[in-house]
């Protein structure tokens, strides 16, 4: 058992993620006094970290890392001697979506925490608490468990799970100021050590201790519930579309109702994001397995309702250019899953890409914060076949229908329509006479983010349609 009078003085993070490294920065800005170390086995990440440009973008993560790295934030490869000497460990590793065997296309591969928690048991002396901090299915825990205790050190373990509640784009002011930290255990002592770290900032109301169970839970159905109020208004804005209604007066109209609330109801061409989809089908997963079919069914239409609303967006667009876009250029702008971030996972410009790609479109791309070398691997990514090759049909449209631009003007240049994918700020900000003069005519702007709906663009001799309306 922990002991009360032995505060937490040194973690050690595994994994330099999305979620490991801004947390660890956090932590790191509001606990001086704890050593943070951020480790993993990917070099160049690791140098990304420890360089003038991070590997990953969020607004304010740059100035908390610059301002506590060399201090007590680190960033390193060393993995076992970090884990050896920390009091508190926590495991920040991918949990992906399986590709292979039981479970394929459900079911979370628990590869990465499979190993750490090894590793952990191998190195490890004395006693540690181990935190889960990856997104896992509920009972992992157990596993993560009989793993430990099988150490060979006589080292003891307490486990505790923490998930994350971050959205990308704004992470920093959510872990500056969260709606609550959730912290689940069976040790009180071990979770007493855990929230009196996040105690320094968050207020002991926002700090919410469960079982391990719950908490484990509670991070998938968290995603689910956001995902399936993003799903539900954008199959309201295919409605809208065929009943010429307006899915945001609508979701205005709604939203005003105290049960329901505004948050999450922007339609849009769909969800992305490592989280969404791939909790929301590990849910699927866990519910088939423990023979709940019925509501394994209800949470899949979740999933299948936002491939269908990017599936829509392409359709649209072939209908409405002539039946086709076979040779035509398409302005493509932005490719992150969201604004304020550089993560593409899951974008749904990626399925928008692909689809017109299987269309022979010629795809110009243009996004602020992700480069040609992410593009093209996310794209090679989705038109794999299942063993992961690539065939050379597709290699060779890749590379003949897509080029990368270096801002909106460039790629909208000579080209027959734009699609708007991400809501960047400063696509609204254009010179959108100057952008339709470069244009062929009529010049199509599909807005799959409503982001220009109020700047009159069809007034100033664009052919507009965004979603739902």
């Amino acid at each position: 058992m922990v002991n009360k009078t032995h505060p937490i003085r040194r973690i050690c993070c595994i994994g330099a993620g999305y979620v490991g490294g801004p947390t660890m920065a956090m932590i790191a800005k509001q606990c001086p006094d704890i050593d943070v170390r951020v480790v993993d086995i990917n070099e160049h990440r690791i140098a990304q970290w420890n360089s003038d440009t991070l590997p990953i973008y969020e607004p304010g993560l740059t100035e908390i890392v610059q301002q506590c790295r060399g201090k007590n934030l680190t960033f390193t490869t060393a993995v076992e001697e970090s884990i050896r000497n920390a009091d508190m460990v926590f495991i920040s590793v991918n949990t992906p979506t399986k590709t292979f065997g039981v479970g394929a296309g459900r079911a979370a591969n628990l590869e990465f925490v499979e190993k750490c928690a090894r590793q952990i048991a191998d190195v490890s002396e004395g006693h540690k608490i181990v935190v889960e901090k990856s997104t896992l299915p509920v009972r992992t825990a157990e596993a993560v468990k009989r793993i430990l205790s099988n150490s060979n050190n006589n080292a003891t373990f307490d486990v505790l799970s923490n998930p994350e509640f971050l959205a990308e784009g704004t992470a920093i002011e959510d872990l500056l100021d969260p709606d609550r930290v959730l912290i689940g255990g069976e040790s009180p002592d071990a979770i007493q050590a855990l929230v009196d770290v996040y105690a320094r900032w968050v207020p002991r109301e926002r700090l919410l201790t469960t079982n391990l169970w719950s908490s484990e839970l509670s991070k998938l159905t968290a995603n689910a519930f956001l995902a399936q109020r993003v799903s539900s208004i954008n199959a309201i804005s295919a409605l809208c579309e065929a009943t010429e209604a307006d899915v945001d007066e609508v979701a205005a109209a709604i939203g005003s109702d105290s049960r329901i609330g505004p948050k999450f109801l922007k339609a849009s061409v769909g969800f992305g994001g490592s989280c969404f989809q791939k909790d929301i089908l590990n849910l699927v997963y866990l519910c088939e397995y423990f023979g709940l079919p019925e509501v394994a069914e209800y949470w899949e239409q979740v999933v299948k309702m936002n491939d269908f609303q990017k599936k829509r967006f392409v359709t649209r667009m072939v209908r409405t250019m002539f039946n086709t876009v076979s040779d035509k250029k398409i302005a493509i702008w932005g490719f992150a899953f969201k604004k304020d971030t550089n993560d593409t996972r899951e974008s749904a410009s990626i399925y928008v890409c692909r689809d017109l790609l299987l269309e022979k479109a010629r795809l110009c791309i243009y996004d602020p914060r992700v480069g040609e070398q992410q593009i093209r691997q996310e794209l090679e990514y989705v038109f794999a076949e299942a063993d992961g090759e690539l065939s050379d049909s597709k290699r060779r449209l890749i590379h003949d229908h897509v080029t990368v631009a270096v801002s909106c003007e460039e790629a909208a240049e000579q080209a027959h329509a734009v699609a708007l994918l991400t809501e960047w700020d400063e696509f609204a900000k254009l010179d959108f006479a100057k952008v339709l003069d470069s244009m062929k005519k009529p010049a199509f702007l599909f807005d799959g983010r409503n982001k220009l709906k109020n700047l009159d663009l069809a007034k100033k001799g664009f052919e507009y349609y965004g979603i739902g309306f």
